[in-house]
């Protein structure tokens, strides 16, 4: 755990404040001492609800390794991951996280997530958004053809 890059990622985070580029979040990936990938929320600017700060890093990051998967990686995030962000983070299964901001900091300043983990503890058909499974023959179909494909990339 390095200072200096939560102190980057901090001032991702405040620099896109001061140009109006977004929420107050920034993240930086890093491997071996090197910055590999680094984001700030965009989710106003560019109308993508899944642009945060830790998503963007990883999605950068990804693409500077030419890889779905940063093992041997660390996450400097500005604030406490939120639930989308925290799977993104372990889809690509950094050795570690590190966080400065709390999310009840993060709460404080109008960014709550607390609905998403008490949505996420219920059960589906109690939650408020309407989630419903749809079967009809063959449904099933794409696990059925990646358990029989040779092709696969296992992640």
């Amino acid at each position: 755990m390095k200072l200096e890059f939560m102190k980057m990622a901090v001032e991702l985070a405040v620099n896109n404040v001061k140009t109006n580029n977004g929420g107050p979040f920034g993240a930086v990936v890093v491997r071996d001492g090197k910055v590999i990938g680094e984001g700030c929320n965009q989710v106003t600017v560019i109308n993508d609800p899944t642009a945060h700060a830790e998503v963007q890093a990883i999605r950068n990051a990804c693409k500077h390794v030419n890889d779905f998967q940063l093992a041997d990686c660390e996450i400097y995030t500005s604030c406490e991951p939120c639930p989308m962000c925290m799977g993104a983070i372990y889809w690509a299964r950094p050795k570690a996280v590190y966080f400065a901001a709390t999310k009840k900091e993060a709460a404080d300043a109008g960014f709550d997530d607390a609905f998403i983990y008490q949505e996420l503890d219920k059960p589906i058909e109690k939650r408020k958004l309407t989630i419903k499974q749809m079967q009809f023959e063959k449904y099933n179909l794409p696990f059925v053809s990646w358990l029989e494909t040779d092709k696969k990339v296992e992640y």
